[in-house]
């Protein structure tokens, strides 16, 4: 297995092996060290470094099963992708995503930067951290990899090739399921409910017949809206940053569907970190950076949107008057649904956020699930109602005001 010919899953020690066999990164001399520190669902996260420069690197190898269960199986594939989109994206949005060293599709791995001296965004959010550049940050990825991916700006022969080399039918199917399925039905028993809150969820969430009608036509907007390159899994711990930093990773969920579907996610994540600040009593000063963050999400994005739309945009029907407004308007729709799809799977389904499942308070952690679950289903059920940050903010204090006796 050392000449890493035929595929098989690493240890640290043969990570240490391949790194000198197949990257001329560090000196021949160097005294290197390996640690797996990867705490995802999917792959296995080998971090190495040289004990006397410190000079570090991160190999990611991707297995055929899921670690958070073997009942998901997965091709290798979405190694290539990950490394593939990372390429792209850092093409795009330049210094907003680590840097690729090396792929290697025997061994299903991807050599990449080590970000170590930045942090996961939830970590630092549960540690009531403050990242003026945040919102900033995210809303210029979003805004140059969804719009510049789309057939707005593309070629359309160019962009429907990506459409065919980004297809992902097992991760999608991941989303698909704990996304849009599950969450409303548990129909594969694997739900993972908080007991407190069992019976309240039942009630309100897998008996609202209106909310799951909803949830089914979004499934499918998920499936066939085809519209630019989402990175798929865009939640706080696919992004890591530092006070003058920030680094999206892990899109190895990508495939080409409703840019939605990455913003809603990013309003939805910064609402669970504003769900534990406000039951924990967090500083005053970080939740209302906290706000700020939430609405300049939304609005950032719109307005670099649009200014993006007047620079890049290509089609000739895409250049009538009005056209701009109505698309991003389509997207801030998207958005909301999205926001809430993913504020419920992540409490009414398998995969939970450390956000709210770390709080240790039952009565808190009940009313922060709340909280969040109230608001979702004003953003499914009414999703056209909300095209500024205020207006999503709004939402969800006035959730919170509607459970402040529980």
């Amino acid at each position: 297995m050392a000449d890493f010919n035929s595929y098989f899953l690493m240890n640290a020690d043969e990570v240490i092996k391949y790194v000198r066999s197949k990257t001329d990164f560090f000196d021949g001399s160097a005294q290197l060290t390996c640690a797996e520190i990867g705490d995802g669902n999917l792959n296995y996260v080998f971090r190495v470094i040289d004990e006397q420069s410190g000079k570090s690197l991160i190999v990611k190898q991707a297995g055929d099963t899921a670690r958070i269960s073997d009942e998901f199986k997965l091709s290798t594939n979405r190694i290539r992708i990950e490394s593939n989109v990372l390429k792209l994206e850092g093409e795009l949005a330049p210094g907003l995503v680590p840097d690729v060293y090396l792929y290697d599709s025997v061994m299903n791995c991807c050599v990449m930067e080590d970000l170590s001296d930045h942090t996961i965004l939830r970590t630092a959010l549960m540690e009531g951290r403050i990242f003026p550049k945040l919102a900033d940050d995210l809303t210029t990825f979003m805004v140059n990899t969804l719009l510049l991916t789309s057939d707005v700006v593309m070629e359309h022969k160019a962009k429907k090739a990506l459409v065919q080399d980004y297809i992902n039918p097992e991760l999608c199917e991941i989303s698909e399921d704990l996304v849009y399925s599950e969450p409303f039905t548990d129909h594969n028993n694997r739900n993972n409910l908080f007991p407190a809150n069992k019976e309240w969820v039942e009630q309100n969430i897998y008996a609202d017949d209106a909310l799951r009608f909803e949830a089914a036509k979004l499934k499918f907007a998920f499936m066939t809206n085809a519209q630019a390159l989402v990175h798929g899994d865009l939640h706080s711990g696919s992004v890591f940053v530092k006070e003058d930093s920030t680094k999206v990773i892990d899109p190895e969920f990508a495939f080409y569907g409703p840019m939605g579907y990455d913003t809603g996610n990013v309003v939805a994540n910064l609402m669970f970190a504003w769900s534990r600040a406000h039951v924990t009593n967090a500083e005053e000063n970080y939740v209302a950076w906290l706000e700020e963050t939430i609405k300049d999400t939304v609005d950032l994005f719109a307005e670099k949107f649009l200014v993006s739309w007047k620079k890049n945009v290509t089609d000739i029907m895409a250049k009538e008057p009005g056209f701009d407004r109505w698309y991003l308007e389509t997207v801030l729709h998207d958005t909301a649904s999205v926001t809430g799809m993913e504020l419920i799977r992540r409490i009414a389904g398998l995969a939970k956020v450390k956000d709210l499942s770390t709080i240790s308070d039952e009565q808190q952690r009940v009313r922060a699930e709340r909280i969040c679950l109230t608001a979702a289903k004003q953003f499914i059920l009414n999703p056209a109602s909300y095209k500024t940050g205020e207006q999503f903010l709004l939402v969800l204090k006035d959730s919170a005001s509607s459970h402040n006796m529980q």
